[in-house]
């Protein structure tokens, strides 16, 4: 075997057992979480009040059912506090706005009045938030939403996230301290996993299989290997005023690109608990361009990269399944091509395993089944998104550019 051949044989080798022992630890963290999820109390005793903030922009998938599933609640008392841009935030007041985001602001407001309309028994209500108070627009609204809440108890999530009717029960159950004992550390946040719902755009259901069959699977490592969550999700950012004062309120995240990475992480560092609840949320997920697909993995990518730098080295070593086919095709006409084939076959039925069990099992997400047959595809492009989001510092959200330094936004 030529010395060329044999180097990168010995490489995709190694990848390929590191991303092998990489499924082998999402698959037990998925049994440990789905343990611990069947002996949690089904009927949750502590029922704050809560005020619900939901900061808008423009229209998004589904939003209307989204909508209402929180206003479908079994829940005794809570409040839903919208935020819509005013004209600082979509006129003059904010580079890079036209017309349209005008246009799509009135739509927005129109939906919410609707919502009133069907659930006047509700308290909604809906905040203009005319200042610029950071890069990060949805940080910006929500500084100005935050006067408006009336209750201790927060949550955030945004306007593309659907829930189940005991959602609010299940998530802020673990803030119930006297339950919990004075052992351990005070609950700071809770958040949840998600799974994508895609409609019939192909790379939308690429996204939506990442989502289910790998993100998930980080996570619950991530919480099994560091002996605890050390950021939020974006999906459900549950928390209390009194622990956001310690960490200084929102503004010192307001230029950050990951808000809710930000916030978990900061809440933890101030001694707090981050607790993953068994709620799983639904986000509906655009009919991506493959452009548009390819610009939010490289965002959520670079974001990563600057946030947990030594922890997204190690993503290299996820990508088993691709790294199993580049061992594979290395070894063509060598002596350990029939082995190198046999490694490619377990690898890849132990990441079908693992998908099965996160999509499935853990995200009760009916779409796996059927796109099942991404997955090469997927993990492809995501080793691909891993080497491209080292090759510079600008990512594009919400139609502006910017420059992305230690998580903080700059705009180009």
């Amino acid at each position: 075997m030529p010395t060329t051949q044999a180097i990168f044989l010995i490489i995709a080798l190694a990848g390929t057992l590191g991303g092998l022992c990489y499924y082998l630890l999402s698959l037990w963290s998925a049994m440990r979480f789905a343990r611990a999820a069947d002996h949690a109390p089904k009927v949750a005793a502590f029922t704050p009040p809560i005020s619900i903030l939901k900061p808008l922009r423009g229209l998004d998938p589904q939003m209307m059912a989204s909508f209402r599933s929180h206003c479908l609640q079994d829940y005794p008392e809570y409040e839903i506090i919208f935020g819509v841009g005013g004209a600082g935030m979509s006129g003059a007041g904010m580079s890079g706005a036209s017309v349209s985001d005008t246009q799509t602001d009135a739509a927005t407001l129109e939906a919410v009045a609707q919502l009133q309309r069907e659930f006047p028994e509700h308290a909604i209500r809906v905040v203009i938030c005319d200042e610029v108070l950071g890069a990060n627009r949805k940080v910006s609204t929500l500084l100005q939403m935050l006067p408006h809440a009336r209750y201790e108890h927060l949550l955030i999530n945004d306007s593309d996230i659907r829930v189940d009717r005991d959602y609010l029960r299940r998530v802020f159950a673990p803030f119930d301290e006297i339950s919990a004992g004075v052992a351990t550390a005070p609950v700071g946040m809770v958040t949840t996993l998600y799974r994508g719902i895609a409609g019939n755009s192909l790379w939308a259901k690429v996204e939506s299989l990442g989502i289910s069959t790998d993100f998930a699977g980080g996570v619950l490592a991530a919480q099994m290997l560091e002996g605890g969550l050390r950021f939020g999700l974006g999906s459900t950012l549950a928390f209390t005023k009194a622990g956001l004062a310690t960490i200084g309120g929102l503004e010192p995240i307001a230029d950050y690109l990951g808000d809710d990475y930000e916030l978990g992480a900061r809440l933890h560092r101030a001694g707090y608990r981050i607790v993953l609840a068994d709620a799983v949320v639904d986000t509906f997920l655009p009919h991506y361009s493959f452009a548009a697909f390819w610009q939010h993995q490289m965002r959520w990518a670079r974001n990563v990269r600057d946030v947990r730098r030594w922890g997204y080295l190690g993503v290299l070593l996820t990508f088993g399944l691709p790294w199993a086919i580049l061992t594979f095709l290395t070894s063509l006409g060598t002596p350990w091509m029939p082995a190198m084939g046999m490694l490619l076959g377990a690898v890849g039925f132990v990441r079908l395993m693992l998908a099965i069990a996160l999509g499935i099992g853990i995200l009760g997400d009916r779409q796996v089944a059927s796109l099942l047959w991404l997955v090469p595809l997927r993990d492809a492009l995501a080793m691909l998104t891993w080497f491209a989001s080292f090759a510079g510092n600008t990512i594009v959200w919400r139609g502006m550019r910017y420059r992305l330094k230690r998580g903080k936004l700059t705009a180009v």
